[in-house]
């Protein structure tokens, strides 16, 4: 282990930048922390022998998502949000998961990554853990992520939808409290990948790599389903009461459930966010 010992507030420093990537079950993360995982001036987990090599799975610090329900749940757990004032917080549990990561990462990398679903509520925490920590955030339609995620846990469509919400919600709440904080589109890394990933690049002060290929029809099959759903026979009312109660929280982060293919405007998006009562943005 690489230390440096204990700063004058506490912490300790462990001598290495910390990458993390947030986002929720069937947003980007997998494809992202691979690409990234290729720099050379990066770690990432790899060969773990856990589902995509998450470091959620490889530490015993904090309780990994399936403890509160898994995809699709776990961020209704007010346990599962984590801050700088979490009692996990303490030089010895610092220690103890810095350790239990190490073994997957190549230490002699300056950046090491790890990326975990839960990391999108748990980005304050993490800073307070690891000062130098830098968080990319990655977000995805809401229908997408939704439906890909509906088909194998067998939660409601409605519930996937507002879990979406509440938890990019409470990861705009803790947003300002961060230093290194850059979000990116599913949508964007896969149609625009060059800027996307430059912008990546430069947000880690490090050199662009040759770009992967990505295919840019990732969202269409979910999109193709959700309008055969708004015509079946038993799902449309489903969707209808979807689209009346939510359309209007969705496009605050620059996506609709009507207009699918289409991204809000960022001074729309601003408007609906202003004309919002902070009392309704918990979506719970």
């Amino acid at each position: 282990m690489v230390t440096k010992g204990k700063q004058p507030d506490g912490q300790v420093d462990i001598g290495h930048r910390f990458v993390f990537v947030c986002g929720l079950h069937r947003s980007g993360t997998s494809p992202l922390f691979q690409i990234l995982r290729e720099h050379p001036d990066i770690s990432g987990f790899r060969n773990t022998k856990v589902p995509e090599d998450e470091g959620q799975h490889l530490q015993t610090v904090v309780p990994a998502a399936k403890v509160y329900g898994g995809p699709g749940r776990f961020g209704f757990s007010p346990e599962a949000h984590l801050t700088e004032v979490s009692a996990c917080i303490t030089s010895r549990n610092r220690y103890k998961l810095f350790a239990e990561w190490s073994k997957y990462w190549d230490l002699s990398k300056p950046l090491l990554l790890e990326k975990s679903p839960p990391n999108l509520i748990r980005t304050r925490f993490l800073q307070a853990m690891f000062p130098d920590s830098y968080f990319i955030i990655i977000t995805r339609h809401p229908i997408a992520v939704s439906l890909a995620t509906w088909k194998w846990t067998g939660i409601s469509l409605e519930s996937l939808v507002r879990h979406w919400l509440h938890c990019h919600c409470l990861f705009e709440q803790d947003r300002p409290y961060l230093r290194r904080a850059l979000v990116i589109r599913y949508e964007e890394l896969i149609r625009d990948s060059e800027n996307t990933l430059g912008r990546t690049y430069n947000f880690l002060g490090i050199a662009a790599q040759p770009l992967p290929s990505l295919n840019p029809a990732g969202n269409e099959r979910y999109f193709t389903a959700w309008r055969k759903l708004s015509e079946h026979q038993t799902m449309r009312a489903i969707v209808k009461h979807i689209v009346a109660k939510y359309e209007r929280k969705c496009r605050e982060y620059g996506y609709s459930l009507v207009e699918i293919d289409s991204t809000i405007p960022s001074e729309i998006r601003t408007a609906l966010s202003a004309s919002t009562l902070t009392g309704d943005r918990g979506h719970k």
